[in-house]
């Protein structure tokens, strides 16, 4: 478990939130699987639902239209920025996108919505009153985000340019095309996965469980489907949609020794 109360350094992850065309759906989905409860809140970009976990905010659902949501859909991540001004200009000259342009949240914090050079979207929080995320690795909660994609190489580079990322391979998967992406000071934030098979460029968000089993049974009860839970090398994990096709995952980690 962790408690975070304090803004993050950069290009860690540290919010989440999720488009949805049926907010009510949406609130019903993930509240049977992860025991979320709901806080609303208005913003210039539009109504936020806040979603709490032991009176915590871990994520936030918004309201689209359906059309926003055709194809494959995804939780985006954010990463921690000081200045999330500076940050998308300096997104934009190393090759990505501004896809929405930085704007407060809420009083919550300044926030945009950028790309990749690959396509892979994700966004910027610089948190006022909301560091982000304020429980992570714990059952109901944030784990983890790594991007797949077909093309690893220049998602590496520009990881590695805007967030000052180091580049280190992982032994313990010798078969896939996997690299971690370390800050400065050597914390571990997520990875790149190459994976030719993909359609497109995207961030996957995984979150902690209790029991990956279990919580697949429930996922389909809910009215999502999930995937044959499987033992994987950091833990069980399972792949899981929700109601609107939404891909996520969800694992369970060995005890800490």
């Amino acid at each position: 478990m962790s408690e975070i109360s304090s803004n993050q350094p950069l290009g860690t992850p540290t919010w989440i939130d999720l488009g949805v065309p049926d907010l009510d759906r949406a609130k019903a989905f993930y509240g049977a699987l992860f025991g979320w409860e709901y806080e609303e809140r208005s913003a210039e970009t539009g109504p936020v639902t806040l979603c709490l976990l032991r009176g915590r905010r871990v994520a936030a659902l918004r309201p689209v239209s359906a059309a926003d949501v055709e194809g494959e859909s995804w939780w985006q991540p954010y990463l921690a920025t000081d200045d999330c001004d500076a940050a998308a200009k300096r997104i934009v000259e190393c090759g990505g996108a501004v896809v929405v342009p930085p704007s407060e949240r809420a009083g919550l914090a300044r926030t945009a919505v950028v790309a990749d050079p690959v396509g892979a979207r994700f966004g910027l929080w610089q948190g006022r009153t909301l560091p982000g995320c304020e429980l992570v690795n714990e059952p109901g909660a944030l784990v983890r985000n790594d991007l797949a994609s077909p093309e690893p190489g220049p998602a590496r580079r520009f990881y590695a340019t805007v967030f000052g990322f180091t580049l280190d391979g992982n032994d313990d998967l010798p078969d896939f095309d996997f690299t971690f992406l370390r800050r400065p000071d050597g914390h571990e934030v997520g990875g790149v996965f190459g994976d030719p098979a993909a359609r497109a460029s995207r961030w996957q968000t995984v979150f902690e469980v209790a029991d990956t089993d279990e919580l697949a049974a429930r996922a389909v009860v809910a009215g999502g489907t999930a995937a044959t839970p499987e033992d994987a090398p950091y833990g069980r994990m399972a792949a899981l949609t929700d109601p609107f096709g939404t891909s996520f995952s969800v694992i369970t980690r060995p005890p800490a020794d």
